[in-house]
């Protein structure tokens, strides 16, 4: 199964220093993979004219000869559509031996397109890079954030991948291949309610890269010594807290407190919000008063159709442990279109 995760916010740091020091760096995007393509598209590593390298494009198979091909458009200015494939004598030489085959598009990373991404990570918002790599005008390239509206074929099919979070690659009326690079700032998860259960579920969602936010009105339970690993607490009731904190596409959201005066205005934010995920801890019985009181107070069936409730995968939990993992789980599903 092929990582589809490494993006340029796995390699931003790295590029921002070289470029500091003066260096010029090229950029290797994973635009395809067949079979067991140990990096799904998207998937990015940088690299400088001495070989230092940030970020993978396959987990170590051809990230030798991508180098050395990167140098040389760094040398040139031409950027390069490679192919590595188990059939090809270069790929087997390489090591890719892993039963796929992966096509990589190498350029050189200009300034302005650096500053882009900076820029959508630092404001945490999305973006999508519409790239020719088959075709005339190789490497032109365009950029559809997700603020803005996208007129025409390609910024249609830019909207629809940001939409699905998922890199694409299109063909224009003109014959060209147009690669859909999607970047989207790193997850994040909001637990309404400083209980024991948010106290593993925000280790947990560390582990596996989220920033962590609890939220919790009441100072006896959302504090810094229950919870000294998470990223932000805030001590607001839980509208207004998630109302100033702003949730995106990249924000999962799970209710955790069964105090009805809690969970339920944070679930009327969170369900009108672009938020991945949002769920509600209780059982069945609890769902359905749940589902009524929303209802009434103006949420509509599509809405509220967005709802996990119960949330969490079902996996026999018991203990707040077992409770944060099936949390966890489902939250990792969604965000990966597994269920």
């Amino acid at each position: 199964m092929h990582n589809p995760r490494v993006t340029f916010r796995d390699v931003a740091k790295d590029v921002e220093r070289w470029k500091a020091e003066g260096e010029e760096v090229a950029l290797a995007t994973v635009v395809r993979t067949w079979g067991s393509g140990p990096r799904g598209p998207g998937a990015k590593m940088a690299l400088t004219e001495d070989a230092r390298i940030a970020g993978s494009v396959s987990g170590g198979c051809v990230e030798a000869a991508v180098v050395e091909e990167g140098r040389e458009v760094l040398e040139t200015g031409t950027p390069k559509l490679l192919h590595f494939g188990i059939a090809d004598e270069t790929a087997w030489n390489v090591g890719l031996t892993c039963g796929g085959s992966i096509e990589i598009f190498v350029e050189k990373l200009d300034d302005s397109l650096f500053r882009a991404f900076s820029e959508a990570l630092r404001k945490r918002s999305g973006l999508v890079r519409a790239t020719v790599i088959r075709g005339a005008e190789l490497g032109r390239t365009v950029l559809v954030r997700d603020v803005e509206s996208a007129p025409g074929e390609i910024g249609a099919a830019a909207l629809r991948a940001l939409e699905r979070a998922q890199p694409d690659v299109i063909t224009a009326e003109n014959g060209a291949e147009i690669f859909l690079d999607v970047e989207l700032p790193p997850p994040s998860l909001v637990m309404v309610g400083g209980v024991h259960i948010s106290i593993a579920l925000t280790a947990i969602a560390k582990a596996v890269g989220y920033r962590t936010i609890v939220i919790d009105p009441r100072g006896v339970f959302g504090n810094e010594e229950r919870f000294p690993h998470a990223d932000q607490l805030i001590q607001e009731w839980s509208d207004e807290g998630l109302e100033a904190l702003g949730l995106d596409r990249s924000s999962a959201v799970a209710t955790l407190t069964h105090d009805p005066k809690i969970d339920d205005p944070a679930l009327m934010v969170a369900l009108r919000s672009p938020a991945f995920f949002v769920g509600a801890l209780g059982s069945r019985k609890t769902q359905e008063k749940r589902r009524k009181r929303l209802l009434e107070r103006g949420l509509t069936e599509a809405e509220l159709s967005r709802l996990f409730a119960p949330v969490g995968l079902d996996i026999g939990s018991r203990s707040p442990e077992e409770i944060a993992l099936s949390v966890m789980a489902q939250i990792v599903a969604v965000r990966n279109r597994a269920v």
